[in-house]
C-alpha cells in the first residue's frame, strides 16, 4: 500500500481508496465520510470524486 508523505504529493482529485490511505481509515469509513457530507465530493456515476481542498477542509475543522 503506498502512503503520501506530503500534501505536496496528494493528487487534486482523489478516489475512495486515496481518501483511505490519506486518512487512514477503512474503507466503510471513508464511504461514511463522504455519505454524511462530512467530507464534500462528487458522486459520478458509481464512483466519488473528492477534491484535495475538502480533504484538508475536513482535517482543519477536526
Amino acid at each position: 500500500m503506498e502512503y503520501f508523505v506530503s500534501f505536496d504529493q496528494i493528487p487534486l482529485v482523489l478516489n475512495v481508496k486515496d481518501l483511505q490511505k490519506v486518512l487512514s481509515v477503512s474503507h466503510n469509513t471513508a464511504y461514511a465520510l463522504i455519505r454524511s457530507g462530512a467530507i464534500r465530493s462528487i458522486r459520478t456515476g458509481r464512483k466519488y470524486i473528492i477534491p484535495k481542498d475538502a480533504v484538508i477542509d475536513y482535517l482543519s475543522q477536526n
